[in-house]
Order: C-alpha cells, then sequence, then structure tokens
C-alpha cells in the first residue's frame, strides 16, 4: 500500500498502468548457456524455467512461443499461494504439460495452501516433485544429466545433502532451488554447474532504483553458475516497475 502511495504522488495514474503492463508481460528470456564438461552426448538440453506463478494464469501466448522447444519443464517454486483456487493450478499445470515432462520445487507461498492437497494434485498430473531428490537423465554414451531439487530453505525443509545423494559423482548436475541463497551452501567439491532459482521476483518494484532485492539476472559464482528469475507473477499488489515478469528458455551445450 505504501508502494502505491508514493508511486502515486509521484508518477500518478500513468505509471500504475505502465506497472500493470510490466507486472502481466509474457516475456520469454532466451539463454544459451556452455559448459566445458557439460557431454556432448546429450547434443542440446532445452529447459522452460517458470517461477513465482502466483495468481497467473500462464498465457497462451507463453505456450505458443515454448511448445516444440523444451526438453524439460521446471517449476522453481511459488507455484499458487493463499486463495488462489486450486482450478487455476490445474489449469496452469495442464498448460505447462503440453511443453514436456514437468518437474517443481516447492516455495514458500505453496506451503500457504493446503500443500498436501496441492501435492496430491501435482502427483495426479504426473509432475515429478523434487523434495530434496534428483531426477537422472542418461544420454546413448552413458552419459549423465542430474536435476536436483531442494525444498523450502525458509522452513528449514532443505536437504542439498540428500539432493546429492540422490545424483551420484557422476553426472552433470543442475540445481533448482526457490531460495537463490542456497548458493551458500555449495561448495566446489558438489560439482554444481547451474543453480536455477526465483523468489527474489526481481525486487518487483523500484522506486528511484531502489528495492530490497536486485533485478533478475545470471551470475557466474566462485562455485557455480546462478539464475535468479524476476518470476512470472506477482505478490502483495500486481505491480512492477524496473523488474517485468519473465520465464526462461534455457540451452545447455557443451562448448
Amino acid at each position: 500500500m505504501v508502494y502505491i502511495i508514493v508511486l502515486l504522488l509521484f508518477g500518478g495514474a500513468g505509471l500504475i498502468l505502465y506497472m500493470l503492463k510490466e507486472a502481466f508481460l509474457n516475456r520469454l528470456v532466451l539463454h544459451e548457456m556452455t559448459f566445458e564438461d557439460f557431454p556432448s552426448s546429450f547434443g542440446e538440453v532445452s529447459i522452460f524455467f517458470i517461477s513465482d506463478i502466483h495468481k497467473r494464469l500462464i498465457s497462451n501466448d507463453i505456450v505458443d512461443k515454448v511448445k516444440g522447444k523444451a526438453d524439460i519443464v521446471i517449476i522453481g517454486g511459488d507455484l499458487t499461494e493463499r486463495k488462489v483456487p486450486f482450478e487455476r493450478v490445474k489449469e496452469n499445470l495442464e498448460k505447462l504439460k503440453q511443453l514436456g515432462p514437468v518437474y517443481f520445487v516447492w516455495g514458500n507461498n505453496d506451503y500457504e495452501t493446503d500443500y498436501h492437497k496441492l501435492d496430491a494434485i501435482l502427483l495426479s498430473y504426473g509432475v515429478k516433485i523434487l523434495d530434496n531428490t534428483a531426477a537422472i537423465f542418461e544420454s546413448a554414451n552413458g552419459d549423465k544429466l542430474s536435476l536436483l531439487g531442494v525444498d523450502a530453505l525458509n522452513q528449514g525443509r532443505d536437504r542439498l545433502d540428500l539432493a546429492l545423494l540422490d545424483a551420484g559423482d557422476d553426472s552433470f548436475k543442475v540445481l533448482v532451488s526457490h531460495y537463490p541463497t542456497i548458493t551458500k551452501k555449495i561448495v566446489p567439491e558438489h560439482d554444481i554447474r547451474l543453480v536455477l532459482s526465483g523468489h527474489t521476483h526481481g525486487g518487483q518494484i523500484h522506486i528511484f532504483g531502489y528495492s530490497p532485492y536486485e533485478k533478475g539476472k545470471v551470475e557466474k559464482l566462485e562455485n557455480t553458475t546462478l539464475l535468479i528469475s524476476n518470476g512470472y507473477g506477482t505478490t502483495g499488489v500486481p505491480l512492477r516497475l524496473g523488474a517485468p515478469a519473465e520465464c526462461h528458455l534455457i540451452t545447455i551445450k557443451h562448448g
């Protein structure tokens, strides 16, 4: 509410309309990532990554842009939140399933709902829940790609050690965590090459360039590469400024 008052004082109705537009964009960000140790036997692997859907209904524009281009689909947490009807969750899952096999990690807002019911819905739609576990893909040559996921950090549910144990040692590792701060728990010995995260909404609203969180980005860290998404939906107010709504199509290959 304070955000809206400040913005009305300094920008007026025109700015509010612009912020509504940024909040409901269907922006697909393309990333091409190369890694020297990515097994060339996989060729290219394409991941559609969407996080922080919250109250939004995924647009058919996004479905049309991604259809036929993604090998796997990852929901990076906050698929829903308190008071969002489960029928909307089901509609979003039906759309995502058109794009490829779907994987999910828990976010903090997912636990605001009847999360036992949410868990049952995800399973009924064939969604693989990565709750401190890993999914392993194997190429024709026997090379392995591991997709790891950890549960929500804010509730102390994350067990990166269990996900790593599930993944094994001899695979190229991609970790999905709703919270980007999982990187503080990663050490070189884990050999996690890429982390996909959300949660921060890229700050969502930047007033005079300031927000509690940075805008979404891809960053090379000492121990891994981190992608933080601005997210697709909003929390609190349905407005964005300086951190437009987005989802991602990530292509990983050897190079």
